[in-house]
């Protein structure tokens, strides 16, 4: 898979890309990531892109003419699957998303800055717009790099024990049953006996309620969501 993101500090990227799973990823072969400077493709020798808005109000807007310009280079090199906005107002980032999106092969990610992005770019050019939560970044970085981290994962060959990312919290549609590990017995606070008993049918129906019980607890809403 390929990745590529359009920012105004692609600095903020790279000790992020440079550890962990996207590090590997990269090294396997498996995730190739390009960060744009869009300044590159700034109209004047200041390297600015933004401009005021039309009708006034505060705050800055990215100008069309220069995201335009860089993502129709880009075009000419990479067919994408995708163009994604990172928008405060887009689609809620989820797992369900993110395994469809691990699908593709090139993705491009646009970050957004200061009031946002000429609104021109998302009707001709944005596939897909996400948001990673009701709250307000400074710029779209952020969340750029958690939309590249939640698909990398997945990508098969990715993480040394594939079972792993199809255990994790909202593959089901539940969070994540409880997890232990050694000693069994650390200062009284034991295991689970099911955890120990050896049986993979005994141990798969505690997890599977112990899963359900929490997500009862701790995010109802994933389950109003099923009886829709």
């Amino acid at each position: 898979m390929q990745i590529d993101i359009i920012t105004l500090f692609p600095e903020m990227f790279e000790g992020f890309f440079q550890y962990s799973i996207l590090k590997r990823a990269q090294t396997k072969g498996f995730l190739s990531v390009r960060l744009i400077n869009l300044r590159d493709y700034s109209l004047n020798k200041y390297g600015s892109v933004d401009d005021y808005a039309f009708g006034g109000g505060a705050g800055m807007v990215i100008q069309v003419e220069p995201l335009a310009n860089c993502i129709e280079d880009l075009q000419k090199q990479t067919s994408y699957d995708e163009i994604i906005y990172t928008a405060p107002d887009g689609q809620m980032l989820n797992q369900s998303l993110s395994n469809t999106l691990s699908m593709k092969e090139n993705l491009l990610i646009l970050c957004g800055h200061y009031k946002g992005i000429d609104e021109r770019i998302r009707e001709h050019f944005v596939t897909r717009e996400i948001s990673i939560g009701d709250y307000v970044l400074s710029g779209g970085e952020l969340a750029a790099a958690v939309i590249s981290d939640s698909i990398a994962r997945l990508i098969p060959g990715v993480l040394s024990d594939e079972q792993s990312a199809l255990s994790d919290s909202f593959q089901d549609g539940l969070v994540a049953p409880a997890v232990y590990s050694r000693p069994a017995d650390f200062r009284g606070w034991k295991v689970p006996e099911v955890l120990l008993c050896g049986d993979p049918k005994k141990i798969e129906a505690w997890q599977y309620e112990n899963a359900l019980e929490r997500t009862k607890q701790r995010r109802p809403q994933l389950l109003e969501k099923q009886d829709m």
